[in-house]
């Protein structure tokens, strides 16, 4: 009996875990490793920021659904990963050993690396937890009250832009629902080289999509702006030309601000050589395997993936959810093959299917791959997507209950778009 570890309870965790025992069966130990009791759906934390959804919503409870479906579930935490003896050190001074470890860890939120940033100690809010995006609904509220200026955007070496249009977006839908947008100007301030670039230099004309979206709502932006600092009610900025060099310095007040943070790698994996790159993501090969550690695998966020090109100001690239599963399922492919004395073969397509939600309405696309060259590269626009992001949130909350892994239904229509999450053996 093998016992495998997935590091990371999060989208990639569960999708992980759920593979691994419908593949592998009752025959092996499978550990999934959290740092809380509680799954988090992510994708719905904007709307969890204005009000519309609750914490208790898009939570689930871990621990009774783990042991339902015959998987161990710790959620202490890792304090540090030790990859020479095959255990994982946890918060709480327990040790797990392992045979096969999956790190689906997601980022370290580094709001440290911008003077004020951050809900905690810091003066603007996040919606990249359930937490962070419960607490930002009170300053919502607050807002509401004591209309005032609002800047929305990205920290440099942010890598996943998403949720800050979503945010930006779905907070004028609702500002005008309470009858005082009139009262809020808005800004938009953003590492991307312009708009729409999402890490990714486009996808289809998500350039022209969003620019019209921010114009028609009446919404101020800058590229290539490098936050710098965040005082209280006012956020420093500079922004540069297309060659890095410094074009002209901003300052902006406001009264509720919402900044993604940038992404490292969490501090269980922080500098273990040859296991991470300079910014602790994790180092894998066309196997999702670490080359020096042929037992760790990883998948999601917590990936080192180089940017899609050089920017101005430095973005990385985004790891979405379809792109997630893809890796997850070549992952429980080559574990499998890996217990069986086997070498891996399968390889994940990283394709991404997007739905980016504005309140009433909303953009959707499909990058196939996600990193260019691409087969497919597609973007859509309207109401149909806010309808779409909604069902996408039960039917996935629902797969998460069920311990679903890829449907036979999601499988075809997903295929029928032409996204599939395995590549084709050469």
């Amino acid at each position: 009996m093998a016992t495998i570890a997935v590091m990371g309870a999060g989208i990639g965790g569960i999708s992980q875990v759920y593979e691994l025992k419908k593949e592998l069966g009752k025959d092996h130990d499978i550990v999934l490793v959290g740092d809380s009791d509680r799954f988090e759906f992510t994708p719905s934390n904007p709307w969890v920021a204005v009000g519309t959804r609750t914490e208790d919503q898009i939570v689930i409870d871990l621990p009774d659904l783990m042991k339902k479906y015959g998987i161990r579930f710790d959620g202490q935490g890792v304090k540090r990963l030790h990859p020479d003896h095959k255990t994982l050190e946890m918060n709480d001074g327990t040790v797990i050993a392992y045979d096969y470890l999956v790190i689906a860890t997601g980022p370290k939120l580094a709001f440290e690396e911008v003077e004020g940033l951050g809900p905690h100690g810091g003066y603007t809010k996040s919606i990249c937890k359930t937490g962070h995006a419960a607490d930002s609904y009170f300053e919502f509220e607050k807002l509401v009250a004591n209309p005032g200026p609002v800047v929305v955007g990205a920290a440099p070496f942010a890598s996943c832009f998403g949720p800050a249009y979503e945010y930006a977006l779905i907070l004028d839908t609702e500002l005008k629902k309470r009858k005082v947008r009139d009262k809020v100007p808005m800004y938009f301030v953003t590492p991307e080289p312009y708009i729409g670039h999402l890490g990714l230099d486009g996808v289809g004309d998500t350039k022209s999509l969003l620019e019209s979206e921010l114009r028609d709502r009446h919404i101020k932006w800058v590229t290539n702006a490098k936050i710098t600092n965040v005082e209280e009610g006012k956020i420093h900025f500079t922004e540069v030309d297309e060659d890095g060099n410094d074009k002209k310095q901003h300052e902006q007040e406001f009264v509720h601000a919402m900044i993604l943070p940038a992404f490292k790698g969490v501090d269980a994996v922080a500098g273990i050589e040859g296991l991470t790159n300079p910014r602790d993501f994790i180092l894998i090969d066309d196997y999702q395997r670490n080359p020096k550690y042929q037992n760790i695998y990883s998948v999601g966020v917590c990936v080192a993936i180089p940017p899609v090109s050089a920017t101005p100001v430095a973005t990385g690239a985004p790891k979405t959810g379809y792109m997630i599963e893809s890796m997850v399922t070549a992952t429980t492919h080559n574990i499998a093959a890996a217990i069986e004395g086997k070498e891996p073969s399968t390889q994940a397509t990283w394709n991404a299917v997007c739905l980016a939600d504005f309140g009433d309405g909303g953009v959707a696309f499909v990058a196939l791959p996600q990193i260019p060259p691409r087969n497919t590269n597609w973007a859509s626009k309207g109401k149909w997507v806010h309808v779409a992001k909604i069902a996408y949130e039960k039917y996935f909350l629902h797969k998460v209950r069920a311990a679903k892994t890829e449907p036979y239904y999601e499988k075809m229509v997903l295929k029928m778009a032409g996204a599939v999450r395995l590549k084709e053996s050469i």
